[in-house]
Parts: structure tokens; sequence; C-alpha cells
């Protein structure tokens, strides 16, 4: 065989092994759960969903009911399993029932999956585990990246303890912890300010200069299989690589929808409203939060800024 097709047959068979065949997803049905299925199918892998209503197909297995334990037979074998679970945070105001809601959607799958990869040991897929960048709480002027230390809000409070359900299953699975920022997009943080600008109340929330992580649809899922594929492990912020603050969220959207950005809505105002856990922990915390373990991977980012995700999310 010529030398440098012996080389590059190498590299090819090298590609092939890495390449993913099966994925176990937990949370399928929200926003990125969807888009995530969508991208792999697409690739030709199988996906296979765990969920908590009737069965609907081949590729739906029951779980989480009657309080039984998940089987391990059902992950090995998969090359990742990807847990997703959580009530939304967008759903408000958080009484002190939902905040409860918030916690126990999280926490218990998270430590059933933890559980059953556990149990597989050094034959465990890779654990690819929500979390998000409200991990770092509010941190004003102070750059933070997966090396840095939590923060105090309750969303903040919230990951720690939903990581540490995920770190639970042990030292031989490969565990990523996905701090995902704030997606933008219609169904995501976008939902509820496209409804304030189409009926001219958008304006700066609080000061308005609280930094807001944020990435687009398009490269959370790039960023979730770039994980997969690139062996990552740990913490990966999966936030936008140039900062952008509330108010420049907000005229970006507002000029792509021609509508003003002049209402301002003070912090105190948006705590009566919203309660302070939601008010501080999702509009008013300012965390300035670098896609570090993804950049230093070698990730290429298809929308660059917010004004980028935006345009591509609104077309």
């Amino acid at each position: 065989m010529i030398p440098g097709l012996l080389s590059f047959t190498v590299e090819w068979r090298s590609v092939c092994r890495m390449a993913p065949e099966r994925i176990v997803i937990a949370g399928a049905s929200g926003l990125i759960g969807r888009a995530l299925t969508a991208s792999l199918r697409a690739d030709g892998i199988e996906v296979v969903h765990l969920v908590r209503h009737p069965v609907r197909g081949p590729q739906e297995i029951a779980w989480l009911q009657d309080g039984h334990a998940l089987s391990p037979d059902i992950l090995a074998g998969a090359d990742a399993v990807i847990g997703l679970n959580g009530a939304s945070i967008g759903r408000l105001p958080w009484t002190r029932g939902y905040r409860e809601t918030l916690r126990t959607s999280r926490l218990t799958p998270t430590r059933v999956l933890a559980a059953a990869l556990r149990e597989l040991g050094d034959d465990a897929p890779a654990f690819l585990s929500a979390s998000a960048v409200g991990y770092y709480g509010h941190s004003p002027g102070e750059p933070v990246d997966e090396r840095s230390g939590a923060g105090d809000t309750f969303l903040a409070r919230l990951c720690i303890d939903w990581e540490t359900a995920a770190l639970s299953a042990g030292d031989r699975v490969r565990t990523v912890l996905l701090r995902t920022a704030s997606v933008l997009h219609p169904e995501g943080v976008l939902k509820p300010l496209m409804r304030l600008a189409g009926v001219g109340l958008a304006g700066p929330l609080g000061t308005g200069r609280q930094v807001w992580p944020w990435i687009s649809l398009d490269d959370e899922v790039r960023g979730i299989r770039h994980a997969i594929d690139h062996d990552l492990a740990g913490p990966v912020n999966l936030t936008g690589p140039t900062p952008a603050t509330a108010a420049d969220i907000g005229r970006a959207l507002s000029h792509r929808l021609h509508r003003p950005y002049l209402l301002p809505a003070p912090a105190w105002a948006l705590r009566l409203v919203l309660g302070r856990a939601a008010a501080d922990s999702l509009l008013l915390a300012d965390a300035d939060a670098a896609p570090r373990a993804l950049l230093r991977s070698g990730f290429e980012f298809r929308h660059p800024t917010a004004q980028d995700a935006i345009d591509a999310a609104i077309g």
C-alpha cells in the first residue's frame, strides 16, 4: 500500500472509531434536547430517549416511574448519556413551591442516572449533565471561567447541588458539567423579551449594564457534540465568546424587531414582581463567563456575538 494512503487509512479508521453510534438522552423534550436529537439523527446516530410519558416507539424507554432505579443495562453500550432534565427556569414567579420543583426536577433524575452509570464502572459511557452559568452567581467586573468558584444566588446554590449529583457517578465515569448560558432563541430567553418589545415596553432591566452570558441554539448543540467527540471532562461553559450586557441584548433584539428600547425596569420593581430569587438569579446577575474549555479544545463558534445569534434566531 502507498505510505501516504496507509497513513490516511489509519487516521480515517481512528476517526470512525471515535464517532458516536448511540446516545441516550434524558429530558429531550425541551428546546435544547429537541435540537440536539435532530442534529445527532441527521448524522445517522441512534438516539434513545428516556421518557416519563407512555412509550411511543422503540427509541423511547420509560424511567423514573414508581420510584424504581434505572437499570444500568439500559445505558450499557452507549457512547454518551446526556441529562437535560429540569423544570423551566423561565416560568415565573419562583414561588417557594416552584423553587422546590426546580430543585427536585434536576437533582432526582441526575442522581438516578449517576447511580446507574456508577454501577457500570469502567464500562460506563460518558455522562454529560446539564448545569448553568448561573453557577457563578453575581460577580460584577470579575471575568469568570471554569476555574472560578460558585456564587451565592439561589440558582448558584442549585447548580452546586446539581453538579454534585452528577459527580456522584464516580471517578471512573467521564463526566461533563454543561454550564449553559441563556439560549438566544424565540423559545428561550428571547421569548419574554420579544413580548415586551412587541408592545413597546422594552428597556433596560435594572441598570442594563450587567453582563449576560448567552449562546445561540446552534452553538449550544455543536458545543455539546464537541464535548462528546473531544473527550472533555469537568465543567464546560457553553457561552458565546463575546461578552454582552443585558442592554446590548435588549437593544439588538429591539432593533431587529424595529421596536423602541426606552422604558427601564428598576431592580426593585423586578424583585417585587418576580421575587428576589428569580430577579437576582436571572435578570440582575452579572457574570462575564468565558468558554475557556471549548476554546482551548479548538471549538469555533458559528455565532460569535449576541447580535449574530439574534439575527440567526429571528431570521
